[in-house]
Order: C-alpha cells, then structure tokens, then sequence
C-alpha cells in the first residue's frame, strides 16, 4: 500500500538480512518493535521488518528511501507507486466484497473493549489502500487514527458498525461468560450483526483466529449464519480487518477520554506496573468499587492495585 509518507511491502528472511546490513553499514538507529525482527530510524524515516515478512517504511523521506535503497538494492524491481495493481493481483480476494471486524481495549486495563466491523468492496479497498489504512496496533499517533477512522467513515459510505462495551457492562459480561474469548466472540457477533443491517449483502466476513470459529458462530442470530466467516491468523493484514481495528481504537481512544474527565485523572492505555500505581491511588481515594467502572476487574491489575492500596493504607496507620 502506499501513500506519500507509507510504504507496505513484504520481504524473505534473506532479504530482511541483507537490508540490515546495508542500514547498519550507513548508520542507521536501530531498536525493538512489538511482534518484529528491528526497527531503525534515519532522519524523518522509520521503518520497521515484522517477523511475518510484512516492511513497513513511514516518514517525509519514503519516496527516497523505496526508490533508491530499497527498490535497487533489495526488491531488484520498481513497485513505488504500484502497490494497489501490485496488491490486486496477490491478493484478488482482498477487493472482492467483505467486512473484516476487529477489536480494541482487550489488553487494556482502564476503558472499555470496542469492536468494530466495517464492509469494503474493491474501490472501497483501494481507496484505504491510497489513505495508508494499516492495523492500528502499528498507528502510534491518536491523532492520526482519528483522522483515518473519519477517512474509513466516509469512503465506505457508513457501512461500518462500532460495538462499545464499557467497563460496566464488560465486567458483568465476564461474570456472566466466564470466558474472554466467549465474551469476544458475542461482541463480534454483535458488530456483524449490525452491519448486516446496513449490508445485508454481504458474502463474507474475516476475523482474527482468536477462538474456535464454532464459537463465533454459536453467537451469530439468523442473519449472520448465512454468511461466510474466515478465520486467519494476522487478520489485519486484510484492509477491511485494518479499517476495522482503526475504527475500533478511534472509539476506544475517545471513550477513554470520557471516562478519564469523569475520574479526575488521566487513566492510561495498555497494563503494567504503572498502570497499577494509578488504580492503587484511585482504590485508595475511592475504595475498590471504582474499579468496576473504569477498568477490567479481572485482570491481575486490579487484584494487585487493591492490595497496593491496602498494604499503603496500613503503612500509614
């Protein structure tokens, strides 16, 4: 996929060595990034070399970067400025009508989980392709997956539709499931279920491996079941599941601000140790019910944040 400032290519083991020797050799930076081999940095460009063979080149500087280090020296082939022809012909099916759902909020302590479905057909695909929709996890920028969900919004003409399960109603639903993956699979149903209703033609969805697919399908009303349901590993690497996954984190991100002004302090993303100090504080303030409504009781963190709180509380007696 490209755009001015993205390029998406995918590249063998081999070639992923041989592009890190001629980085390091003109003095690249390089670092770690999540689910990949490196990443390196050069001025106003990064990219990154995923353990599933997908390159990613980001930064005012791309244009330079893919013409004159990758395409000559890697690629052997020019393809700047031709990845949708390029994309059409590997991946035929991704511009044949779909929906691609995805969520957001799963790993994340504090908000709720958001899952979204958004429909495509070819032009609707191309046109994301042209905008740079990529899965959301590798979108550092708010701001910028804001911009590209309102973009999503208005290319697929409102055929989308957004699920929030806010901390409330996630932890009864947990109670009530059991199970995460149960859980997720009736917030998927759900979003499908409602974008049938704007697309009710719609042949096919693709969604992540998460579960067995018997257990989506379990969670389908009548009107999913007649639809086929793909299940693939790395499912965002579909520009539908992509759009999808972008749609999703704009709502989370949003919904998180709401319940950040309600609480009266910033409450951050992802889980850890200092996700953990903020929800001791909060349990110390406001006692251990807070956490029903800002966050996912289940998880390790809220045991621990209660503890942390407890163990402060004696300390000071």
């Amino acid at each position: 996929m490209v755009s001015k400032t993205l390029f998406v290519c995918r590249l063998t083991p081999d070639q992923i060595t041989r592009l890190h020797k001629i980085l390091d050799t003109k003095g690249w930076e390089f670092g770690e990034a999540p689910h990949a081999h490196w990443r390196a940095r050069s001025d106003k460009i990064n990219v990154v070399a995923y353990h599933s063979g997908k390159f990613t080149v980001q930064g005012k500087n791309t244009p330079d970067f893919v013409q004159f280090i990758l395409e000559p020296e890697i690629l052997h082939e020019a393809r700047f400025g031709y990845e949708d022809v390029l994309a059409e012909t590997e991946k035929p099916e991704m511009f044949q009508p779909h929906a691609g759902i995805d969520e957001s909020g799963k790993g994340d302590f504090f908000g709720p989980l958001v899952v979204a479905c958004c429909y495509v057909d070819g032009n609707m695909a191309r046109e994301c392709l042209r905008l740079g929709v990529d899965d959301s996890k590798r979108i550092r920028s708010d701001k910028k997956i804001a911009e590209l969900a309102d973009k999503i919004r208005t290319v697929t003409g409102g055929r989308f539709s957004i699920v929030p399960i806010g901390p409330e109603a996630y932890n009864r639903l947990y109670e009530s499931f059991g199970n995460l993956n149960r859980l997720l699979a009736w917030g998927h149903a759900r979003a499908l279920e409602n974008l049938l209703e704007k697309e009710p033609a719609c042949p096919r969805a693709i969604v992540d491996q998460f579960c067995r697919k018997d257990v989506v399908l379990r969670a389908l009303k009548e009107r999913g079941r007649s639809i086929q349901i793909e299940q693939r590993p790395r499912a965002e690497e579909d520009v539908a599941v992509a759009a999808a996954s972008i749609l999703a984190r704009a709502e989370f991100v949003r919904r998180l601000d709401l319940l950040t002004a309600s609480a009266g302090v910033t409450l951050p993303k992802g889980a850890g140790p200092k996700i953990t100090a903020v929800a001791a504080d909060l349990v110390r303030r406001r006692g251990p019910d807070v956490l029903r409504g800002l966050a996912k009781v289940h998880f390790k963190t809220s045991r621990q944040a209660i503890d942390a709180a407890a163990g402060s509380t004696t300390s000071q007696q």
